[in-house]
C-alpha cells in the first residue's frame, strides 16, 4: 500500500536555467542528489517514505537530467556540480546548514559540495556511492597496485550492471522507471550523459574524505551488500578514507529503488544520529561560549 504523501513536483530557475526538482515535508532540510542517468522523480517511493521522520525533503534534477540543462561541456566536473548545489540550495533559500545525502554519483557530488562548501552540509549521507575509486585491491604480498575504477573496461561495466538490475525485486518495483529515466536523459543531452559518465568512473574523493572526517563532519555510508555496479574494493576504500563503518543493507547498487521501506527504516535511525550531533554540537557551543565569557570577565 503505497502512503497517502506525496513529493510536489516544482520548477525554480539557477544560473538562469530552469530546474526540476520535488519537495515534501516540514522540518529541517534533508538534499537528496540522485544517481547517473536517472532524474528526482526516479525516487519519489523512496523518498516519500522520509516524510514522517519531520524532515524536508528536497530533490534537484541535477544538470544534464531530468529536464535540467546540463553545465557546458568545457567545466563539467565533480567541483562545477558542486557548485551548483550551493546555487540550487540558494535559489530555494536553503542557507544551511542541511542534510545532505547521494545515491552513486549523487553521492560523488555530495562529498565534494560537503568539502568545498562545509558551511552547507552538517550531515552526508552515501548511498552506494562513487568515490572510492578502487577497483581491485593489490594482492597480499604483491608488488602490484591497486586498480583503480578508471582503469575498468567498459565491458566489464556492461557486463555486471545488468545482473544489478535484474534482480527480482528492481524489475518489478523500479526497472521500467529507470530505463525510461535513462534513455529520456540520453536522448535529450546525450553529451552531458556521457560526460556525467565519465565523472561517476573516474571519480576519486577519498582525499576530500579523509579532510571531511578531519573536520569532525559526521558521514553515513549505506551500501547494498550485492552491489555488482561498484565493486566491494571501492567500499572499503570509502570507508577507509572516512574513518568509519558502513551499513549494510541487503540489496543491489539500487536497493533503495527496489525497497522503498527498507531506505525508510534506515534512514530513521539517520535521522535519528543526525539529530544525536546536532545535540552534542549545541551543548558543544554553549560550553565553549560559557568559558569565553569566563575568561573575558577574569581579563577584565
Amino acid at each position: 500500500m503505497e502512503p497517502e504523501w506525496h513529493l510536489e513536483w516544482k520548477r525554480i530557475t539557477v544560473g538562469g536555467a530552469e530546474v526540476r526538482y520535488g519537495e515534501a515535508g516540514d522540518g529541517e532540510p534533508f538534499v537528496f542528489l540522485h544517481g547517473f542517468g536517472l532524474r528526482e522523480k526516479t525516487y519519489k517511493r523512496a523518498l516519500g517514505r522520509l516524510v514522517p521522520l519531520g524532515i524536508r525533503v528536497v530533490a534537484p534534477s541535477l544538470p544534464g537530467f531530468g529536464g535540467t540543462a546540463p553545465l557546458p561541456g568545457d567545466d563539467t566536473t565533480i567541483e562545477s556540480y558542486a557548485r551548483w548545489v550551493v546555487e540550487f540550495c540558494a535559489a530555494i533559500e536553503l542557507d544551511g546548514p542541511v542534510m545532505m545525502a547521494g545515491h552513486s554519483f549523487g553521492g560523488g557530488v555530495a562529498i565534494r559540495t560537503a568539502h568545498d562548501h562545509p558551511q552547507l552540509v552538517r550531515l552526508l549521507v552515501l548511498i552506494n556511492s562513487v568515490g572510492g575509486s578502487v577497483w581491485k585491491e593489490a594482492g597480499v604480498g604483491s608488488d602490484e597496485e591497486a586498480r583503480h575504477l578508471a582503469d575498468r573496461p567498459l565491458w566489464s561495466w556492461g557486463l555486471h550492471a545488468p545482473f544489478d538490475v535484474a534482480r527480482r525485486k528492481v524489475v518489478q518495483a523500479a526497472l521500467p522507471t529507470i530505463l525510461a529515466d535513462a534513455g529520456r536523459n540520453l536522448i535529450r543531452h546525450p553529451g552531458a550523459f556521457w560526460r556525467a559518465g565519465r565523472l561517476a568512473r573516474t571519480a576519486d574523493l577519498r582525499d576530500e574524505l579523509v579532510e571531511l572526517n578531519a573536520r569532525g563532519l559526521p558521514i553515513v555510508v549505506l551500501w547494498g551488500t550485492e552491489d555488482r555496479i561498484l565493486p566491494a574494493a571501492s567500499l572499503d576504500a570509502l570507508v577507509k578514507a572516512m574513518g568509519g563503518e558502513p551499513e549494510v543493507v541487503k540489496g543491489s547498487h539500487a536497493w533503495l529503488l527496489a525497497d522503498p521501506d527498507a531506505f525508510g527504516e534506515v534512514m530513521t535511525n539517520v535521522v535519528a544520529y543526525a539529530e544525536h550531533e546536532r545535540t552534542r554540537e549545541r551543548r558543544r557551543t554553549r560550553w565553549t561560549d560559557r568559558l569565553r565569557a569566563r575568561w573575558r570577565k577574569l581579563r577584565g
